[in-house]
């Protein structure tokens, strides 16, 4: 090879040569960006999705946790009310029974005065039948106050047998087919009130 040709090939300019994969210079490329890998630039940008969603997960917490100090604080608002509700009720209650007693014994009282002075009377009264005549008003005035009340007789003799009105104490020949099952006699009245057994009838019943 000739001289000429070598000088040829050499760079212009006194360039220094360039070989096939060589980093080039160039002026406009930052230093940063060409010394830092492009893992490390994910990762910084991970870094900072993560605190992002870290901080807004924080807050939806906050959030969350006020509310429920809020319906904490509602609940128990809500059980003093219902507590409160409920002592009133059974204090409501309990005057009412109270006051239902004493109204009934209060209008007992007359009938204790109508029998105080029937007995009063009968020390001087002589004729039967003037007693009886006045335990009959007496009687009668209780029997009303009790159906003033909702105290009511159970139909007993002559009926059915009935087991959730009547409590059998004794049973007996039939004296016809027809008391069979029915009873025949009645030694203590039963009465209901308001519909409820109030005392079962104490009944002689005929034998099937």
């Amino acid at each position: 090879m000739s001289d000429k040709k070598k000088h040829n090939n050499a760079p212009a300019n006194g360039d220094q040569p360039r070989f096939e994969g060589e980093v080039q210079n160039d002026p406009t490329m930052n230093l940063e960006e060409a010394t830092t890998p492009a893992s490390e630039v994910q990762d910084v940008e991970r870094d900072d999705s993560e605190e992002a969603e870290v901080a807004d997960m924080f807050k939806k917490l906050q959030e969350t946790e006020k509310a429920l100090a809020d319906k904490s604080k509602d609940y128990l608002f809500l059980m003093a009310d219902f507590d409160n509700y409920r002592k009133r009720t059974v204090k409501e209650k309990s005057d009412i029974i109270k006051n239902a007693s004493e109204r009934i014994l209060k209008e007992l009282l007359p009938i204790v005065d109508d029998f105080e002075r029937g007995l009063e009377a009968t020390k001087t009264e002589t004729d039967g039948q003037q007693v009886r005549q006045g335990m009959e008003l007496i009687y009668n005035k209780l029997v009303k106050l009790l159906e003033n009340n909702g105290v009511k007789p159970i139909e007993s003799t002559g009926a059915e047998f009935d087991a959730d009105k009547h409590d059998a104490i004794a049973t007996i020949p039939a004296p016809t087919d027809e008391h069979k099952g029915k009873v025949i006699d009645t030694t203590t009245k039963g009465y209901t009130l308001n519909d409820k057994v109030l005392r079962h009838a104490k009944v002689v019943v005929g034998e099937k």
